[in-house]
């Protein structure tokens, strides 16, 4: 039997989860369905995920709703999907400021319409007071985050402000689109695929990873609590060795008492 509770301690607080919501369109396909039957099972199952998120006092959900390379999928499908997230942010928002949930979308809006860059606005305005933060990856690539950070700095030098010499790891962080959030603790991908496909390549450097089998339309609250248990009995070392950890984990208890 899996030993659901974590720690009422931890070492590492479960702070922020990403995911990368895949197995929609096999999930249908196994139904006998079309495939945007299997992304709008999908968006329903967003709200149970938050409700999961909200009971270990998760601060942040990010999902991979939408990449780069998915513009290269049929026409009919990315204007469903385009459809699809109209309708979830107009039907979810009220639910949101309820909820206390603060939304935003990051990823560039060129090729968005103008109608869904307006709404998305809307959402991120109204909801702008929410303590727990829903970030969606729309028209999102971790390698796009990188270059507008990069493109960020480099105007920066070219209008004199900083020094190219000065530039560091920390400022370049600044200028990416999760800049605000903690960093990424756990990253959990469905329909057991164990690639990360260009998303959030900057900020899962020490993120630990899950994979589950199930499709995501199937990735309910057991399978959250599931992935939360894996995380938490992680030892997350970030470049020690373990008895370096379990040194710095005693040394930070008698420091406490």
């Amino acid at each position: 039997m899996i030993e659901t509770n974590p720690p009422e301690t931890p070492d590492h607080p479960l702070r922020h989860v990403a995911i990368i919501m895949d197995g929609n369109n096999r999930w249908a396909k196994k139904r006998g369905l079309l495939g945007l039957e299997g992304h709008r099972a999908g968006v329903k199952r967003v709200r149970d995920i938050l409700d999961a998120c909200r009971e270990h006092q998760v601060e942040a959900l990010t999902l991979f709703a939408f990449s780069k390379e998915n513009w290269q999928r049929p026409a009919e499908e990315v204007g469903g999907l385009m459809s699809l997230f109209a309708t979830y942010l107009k039907r979810e928002f009220k639910e949101l400021v309820a909820e206390d949930v603060c939304l935003r979308v990051i990823g560039s809006r060129d090729r968005l319409s103008p109608r869904l860059r307006k709404l998305i606005e809307q959402v991120e305005a109204d909801t702008a007071g929410g303590r727990m933060r829903l970030t969606l990856a729309v028209d999102y690539g971790g390698r796009w985050d990188i270059v507008e950070a990069a493109k960020a700095l480099a105007e920066q030098v070219r209008q004199g402000e900083i020094d190219p010499a000065d530039i560091n790891e920390a400022m370049l962080e600044k200028s990416l689109c999760l800049a605000e959030l903690p960093a990424v603790d756990l990253c959990i991908r469905t329909a057991g695929e164990q690639r990360i496909s260009n998303f959030l390549l900057w900020q899962a450097a020490y993120t630990e990873f899950y994979v589950a089998s199930c499709y995501w339309p199937d990735f309910d609250s057991a399978a959250f609590e599931c992935a939360v248990t894996a995380y938490y009995k992680r030892q997350r070392r970030f470049g020690l060795t373990g008895e370096q950890v379990v040194q710095q984990d005693k040394n930070t208890c008698s420091s406490s008492e």
